[in-house]
This record gives structure tokens, C-alpha cells and sequence, in this order.
């Protein structure tokens, strides 16, 4: 008898332990990835700098120029155009190294967004859940409907509304129009009889219908 429950209790914490090692690893990760993105900002930051300095000093040495003489009709200035240059060349160089981090910093938060995701749609999926992104057909049900005239539901909520560039709060003023991105949260049979309204023709039961 003590050796099965010295058995069960080895394992339990065998497994405890590996869920406590997968927690630390996780927290190591995201600690990691902050890190880079700070490094990199840093690192931003600097070249920004160097960017300003080399702008200063080019219009210091072009304010030099002219307050010593107005050079004559004509006349090439050698000096200023090497200068002139090598400036350039210099900020072009520094701003493809700006561009270099800044896609990193981007792939990081990426990163981040991703896994914040996908512990989200985890927590979704225990409760029969999930997020649903839909693009309204051009002869949806939806088109030209307010948002006050969505069929009613206990659980699905608009999150947002991504027309364009544009992000739109939800409102019951706003009409929805065709190409709308809306993204809805809710339980999974909700989402799936709504998302006829958004996507296709068939209407759902008026007795459903909000009033406007």
C-alpha cells in the first residue's frame, strides 16, 4: 500500500513539475523577447541620432560655404559636393539599418500578439467559444443593415468593425457595408448561425430581429 501511494505521489508531482517547468520557460520566453524589443528600440534610438548629427553637420558645413563667399555663376564646388555626398550616402545607409531593426522590433510584437492569441482562443475553446473573423459579402443579408439590426444573440458581440485603414467602434448607428471585416467573440453555434447574415443571402428568422 505505501509503495503504490509513494507510486501516485511521484507521479503527481512529476507532473506538477513538468507544468511548473513549461510555466518558467514560457515566463523565460517572454521576458527574452521583451528584452530583444527594448535592445532594439535602443539600438532605433542610436541611429536616430546619428541620422540628426549627420543632417546638423551638413547644414553647418553648407552655412559655412555660403558665409564665406557667394561663389561664382557656374562655378563647381567639389568640396561641398563630396560632402554633400557622403551625407547622404551615410543617412541612406543608417536608414536601411532603421528599417532592418524596426522589421525585427515588428516580427517580436508579432510574436507576443501571437502567443497572447493564442492562450485567448485556448480560454475561448474550454467554454465552447471562439473568435470569428468575417468579410460581409457584397449581397449579404448585412449590407446596408445597421448594427442595431443584427440578429440577436446572448453570447456573440461585434468586437470591432475594420473598413480600410479604418478601425470602427461598434455602434448601433453603423451600417455595415460590403468588404467589412467584423470581428465577432462569442459561443461556436452562436457564431455559426450569425455568420449566414454576414456572408450570405439567406436571411435568418425576423422574429430574431432587433428593433431598430
Amino acid at each position: 500500500m505505501s509503495l503504490e501511494l509513494f507510486g501516485r505521489i511521484h507521479k503527481e508531482l512529476s507532473i506538477a513539475g513538468g507544468a511548473l517547468y513549461e510555466v518558467i520557460l514560457s515566463i523565460s520566453e517572454r521576458v527574452n523577447r521583451k528584452t530583444q524589443i527594448v535592445r532594439l528600440h535602443w539600438h532605433a534610438s542610436g541611429l536616430l541620432q546619428q541620422i540628426d548629427r549627420v543632417t546638423v553637420e551638413v547644414g553647418h558645413q553648407v552655412a559655412d560655404h555660403v558665409a564665406r563667399a557667394i561663389p561664382i555663376q557656374g562655378q563647381h564646388d567639389s568640396m561641398l559636393d563630396t560632402a554633400l555626398s557622403h551625407a547622404v550616402a551615410r543617412i541612406h545607409e543608417l536608414k536601411q539599418s532603421l528599417t532592418l531593426f524596426d522589421g525585427q522590433i515588428r516580427e517580436l510584437k508579432l510574436e507576443a500578439i501571437h502567443e497572447e492569441l493564442l492562450k485567448l482562443q485556448q480560454d475561448l475553446a474550454v467554454r465552447s467559444a471562439r473568435i470569428e473573423r468575417l468579410t460581409i459579402a457584397r449581397h449579404a443579408a448585412a449590407v446596408g443593415q445597421t448594427l442595431s439590426l443584427m440578429p440577436q444573440s446572448s453570447s456573440v458581440h461585434i468586437a470591432s468593425v475594420l473598413r480600410g485603414p479604418f478601425l470602427l467602434a461598434p455602434s448601433d448607428g453603423l451600417t455595415f457595408r460590403a468588404d467589412d471585416i467584423v470581428v465577432l467573440i462569442g459561443l461556436e453555434s452562436e457564431l455559426d448561425r450569425l455568420a449566414t447574415w454576414f456572408t450570405s443571402q439567406r436571411p435568418l428568422n425576423t422574429t430574431t430581429t432587433k428593433s431598430a
